[in-house]
Protein backbone atom coordinates (compact mmCIF):
# COMPACT_ATOMS: atom_id res chain seq x y z
CA UNK A 1 0.00 0.00 0.00
CA UNK A 2 1.26 3.39 -0.57
CA UNK A 3 1.79 5.55 2.14
CA UNK A 4 -0.40 8.94 2.44
CA UNK A 5 2.31 10.84 3.87
CA UNK A 6 3.01 13.04 0.64
CA UNK A 7 -0.50 14.06 0.53
CA UNK A 8 0.28 16.30 3.81
CA UNK A 9 2.71 18.96 3.64
CA UNK A 10 6.28 18.67 5.01
CA UNK A 11 7.81 20.44 7.70
CA UNK A 12 11.60 21.66 7.24
CA UNK A 13 13.87 19.37 9.60
CA UNK A 14 15.04 21.77 12.79
CA UNK A 15 18.45 22.00 13.73
CA UNK A 16 18.96 19.65 16.78
CA UNK A 17 19.45 21.46 20.31
CA UNK A 18 22.29 20.50 22.43
CA UNK A 19 19.99 18.98 24.92
CA UNK A 20 18.14 16.76 22.31
CA UNK A 21 22.21 15.50 21.28
CA UNK A 22 22.84 15.00 24.76
CA UNK A 23 19.69 12.66 25.17
CA UNK A 24 19.82 10.96 22.40
CA UNK A 25 23.61 9.99 23.48
CA UNK A 26 22.67 9.06 27.04
CA UNK A 27 19.76 7.07 25.74
CA UNK A 28 21.51 5.52 22.84
CA UNK A 29 19.34 6.36 20.23
CA UNK A 30 17.46 8.90 18.36
CA UNK A 31 14.29 9.24 19.17
CA UNK A 32 13.29 12.84 18.61
CA UNK A 33 11.26 12.38 15.45
CA UNK A 34 9.17 10.18 17.38
CA UNK A 35 8.75 12.93 19.72
CA UNK A 36 8.14 15.56 17.35
CA UNK A 37 5.21 13.40 15.91
CA UNK A 38 3.71 12.64 18.82
CA UNK A 39 3.62 16.53 19.55
CA UNK A 40 2.13 17.71 16.19
CA UNK A 41 -1.14 18.98 16.37
CA UNK A 42 -4.34 16.75 15.42
CA UNK A 43 -5.40 17.07 11.69
CA UNK A 44 -9.34 17.53 11.03
CA UNK A 45 -11.10 14.66 9.68
CA UNK A 46 -12.23 15.93 6.36
CA UNK A 47 -8.93 16.64 5.43
CA UNK A 48 -7.83 13.40 6.05
CA UNK A 49 -10.47 11.29 4.95
CA UNK A 50 -10.79 11.84 1.48
CA UNK A 51 -7.38 10.54 0.64
CA UNK A 52 -7.54 7.62 3.25
CA UNK A 53 -10.19 5.91 1.57
CA UNK A 54 -8.81 6.81 -1.92
CA UNK A 55 -5.77 4.69 -0.96
CA UNK A 56 -8.10 1.70 0.07
CA UNK A 57 -9.94 1.95 -2.48
CA UNK A 58 -13.38 2.02 -0.95
CA UNK A 59 -15.13 2.98 -4.15
CA UNK A 60 -13.90 0.69 -5.84
CA UNK A 61 -15.37 -2.30 -3.22
CA UNK A 62 -17.97 -0.96 -2.39
CA UNK A 63 -18.69 -1.40 -6.16
CA UNK A 64 -17.59 -4.87 -6.66
CA UNK A 65 -19.89 -5.64 -3.66
CA UNK A 66 -22.64 -4.05 -5.62
CA UNK A 67 -22.02 -6.94 -8.60
CA UNK A 68 -22.06 -9.67 -6.53
CA UNK A 69 -25.31 -8.70 -4.35
CA UNK A 70 -27.12 -8.12 -8.06
CA UNK A 71 -25.48 -11.63 -9.80
CA UNK A 72 -26.69 -13.40 -6.22
CA UNK A 73 -30.68 -11.76 -7.25
CA UNK A 74 -30.98 -11.53 -10.65
CA UNK A 75 -29.00 -15.01 -12.01
CA UNK A 76 -30.43 -18.30 -11.38
CA UNK A 77 -29.79 -19.78 -8.15
CA UNK A 78 -28.53 -23.01 -9.77
CA UNK A 79 -25.89 -21.03 -11.50
CA UNK A 80 -24.98 -18.84 -8.74
CA UNK A 81 -24.17 -22.01 -6.69
CA UNK A 82 -21.26 -22.54 -9.09
CA UNK A 83 -20.32 -19.16 -10.43
CA UNK A 84 -19.73 -15.97 -8.87
CA UNK A 85 -18.27 -13.11 -10.22
CA UNK A 86 -14.55 -11.96 -8.90
CA UNK A 87 -14.13 -8.78 -10.43
CA UNK A 88 -14.42 -5.89 -13.10
CA UNK A 89 -11.75 -4.50 -14.80
CA UNK A 90 -11.92 -2.36 -17.85
CA UNK A 91 -15.41 -3.23 -18.61
CA UNK A 92 -15.38 -6.94 -18.69
CA UNK A 93 -16.84 -9.08 -15.48
CA UNK A 94 -14.51 -12.03 -14.88
CA UNK A 95 -16.74 -15.03 -13.37
CA UNK A 96 -15.18 -17.87 -11.53
CA UNK A 97 -17.26 -21.19 -11.84
CA UNK A 98 -16.50 -23.94 -9.88
CA UNK A 99 -15.89 -26.68 -12.48
CA UNK A 100 -15.50 -27.53 -16.45
CA UNK A 101 -19.10 -28.76 -16.48
CA UNK A 102 -20.91 -25.71 -15.49
CA UNK A 103 -18.64 -23.70 -17.43
CA UNK A 104 -20.06 -25.32 -20.68
CA UNK A 105 -23.24 -24.57 -18.82
CA UNK A 106 -23.09 -21.32 -18.63
CA UNK A 107 -20.71 -20.16 -22.09
CA UNK A 108 -23.11 -22.50 -23.87
CA UNK A 109 -26.22 -21.93 -23.48
CA UNK A 110 -26.37 -18.71 -20.50
CA UNK A 111 -23.57 -16.47 -21.53
CA UNK A 112 -26.35 -14.00 -23.69
CA UNK A 113 -28.65 -13.91 -20.44
CA UNK A 114 -26.32 -13.09 -17.96
CA UNK A 115 -24.82 -10.67 -19.78
CA UNK A 116 -28.14 -8.90 -20.96
CA UNK A 117 -29.10 -8.67 -17.26
CA UNK A 118 -25.95 -7.57 -15.85
CA UNK A 119 -25.75 -4.78 -18.31
CA UNK A 120 -29.10 -4.01 -17.59
CA UNK A 121 -28.39 -3.33 -13.51
CA UNK A 122 -24.61 -1.32 -14.18
CA UNK A 123 -25.19 -0.11 -17.99
CA UNK A 124 -23.70 -1.18 -21.36
CA UNK A 125 -20.74 0.69 -20.52
CA UNK A 126 -19.43 -0.69 -17.28
CA UNK A 127 -20.52 -4.28 -18.06
CA UNK A 128 -19.23 -4.82 -22.06
CA UNK A 129 -18.83 -8.53 -21.62
CA UNK A 130 -18.77 -11.41 -19.18
CA UNK A 131 -15.17 -13.72 -19.31
CA UNK A 132 -16.03 -16.69 -17.43
CA UNK A 133 -12.53 -19.28 -16.07
CA UNK A 134 -12.26 -22.39 -13.53
CA UNK A 135 -11.51 -21.07 -10.44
Amino acid sequence: MKSSLKHFPQREPKKSSARANVLAQWRGVDISAQEKAMADAARNLADVLPTVLKDLRMDARQGEAEIVKVWNDLIDPNITAHAQPANLHKGTLFVNVDNSAWLSEIVRYRRKEILDRMQNSFGKTLVQKVSYRIG
